[in-house]
């Protein structure tokens, strides 16, 4: 081939090299203007959270212990509940009878995210406790606030023979089961709860256990035997009050918690 169409395909191939080169840069500028404005819209800062329990000893600063069956109420018996070396110890009594008592914070909440590692000191065959939600300082927070369950299935069914997956760890009591079972018996388990006007999220060991618009909650809540007053379904629930923790094993059995701290979003 002549030498003159060598040059003018060379010409034109570098040409066409270069305008393939400028739209390459082109649309690399503009991924990259997408991509930013769409993490802008998507990120946020990680919150910024409070440790619940920075030091050991007795816990009785910012917190009252209540009964379980009432939490306007006190504890018949003295009850402690106390951090030693991190670790919240559920509360029992120095007489060594039996109580049953939540921890509440004496702040209210509304939006926020809760978390909180959780274990049973000797296995949970005879374990029982919980997280409260947005719960008020009457009543029980299973029914008039939502109480995140811990238990150990041996337990529960030990105590309610017909009772379902809606009383297991993971769900929201007597209402909402968890999507999936991913309970650790005898080992340390992680909830993240994620709380947002009536959206709620919960992680338990990092699978996504609860995903609830609260709103659309409306079935109705059939309490326990010893409850008497009618209970409201989810959708009616307050939507701001106590966080806290529940400690309700037999003698023998005690719930740990470790780790706890919260992000107020509100």
């Amino acid at each position: 081939m002549p030498q003159n169409q060598y040059d003018g395909k060379d010409a034109e191939s570098a040409e066409n090299e270069e305008i393939m080169k400028k739209h390459f840069r082109q649309g690399l500028i503009l991924a990259g203007s997408f991509l930013g404005a769409f993490s802008v819209c998507l990120g946020q800062p990680e919150p910024k959270f409070t440790v619940l329990f920075p030091k050991d000893g007795p816990v009785t600063t910012g917190w009252v212990v209540r009964t379980w069956a009432n939490v306007k109420d006190a504890p018949e018996w003295e009850t402690i509940w106390q951090v030693w070396d991190g670790i919240l110890y559920g509360g029992k009594s120095p007489t060594h009878k039996w109580v049953g008592t939540w921890l509440l914070s004496e702040r209210e909440y509304g939006d926020f995210i809760l978390e909180v590692d959780f274990k049973f000191i000797n296995g949970g065959a005879t374990g029982n406790g919980g997280v409260a939600l947005r719960a008020p300082l009457a009543g029980r927070p299973s029914y008039h606030g939502m109480e995140l369950q811990i238990t150990d299935p041996r337990y529960e069914f030990s105590l309610y023979r017909y009772g379902g997956s809606d009383q297991l760890t993971g769900a929201i009591y007597k209402v909402l089961p968890p999507i999936k079972q991913v309970y650790n018996a005898g080992e340390w388990n992680h909830y993240r709860i994620d709380l947002r006007g009536p959206f709620l999220k919960v992680w338990l060991n990092d699978v996504l256990i609860q995903d609830a618009n609260l709103d659309t909650v409306t079935q109705k809540v059939i309490p326990h035997e010893d409850w008497k007053e009618a209970v409201q379904p989810l959708s009616q629930r307050p939507r701001r009050g106590h966080i806290g923790f529940q400690e309700l094993s037999e003698l023998g059995e005690q719930l740990l918690y470790r780790n706890a701290r919260i992000a107020a979003l509100d």
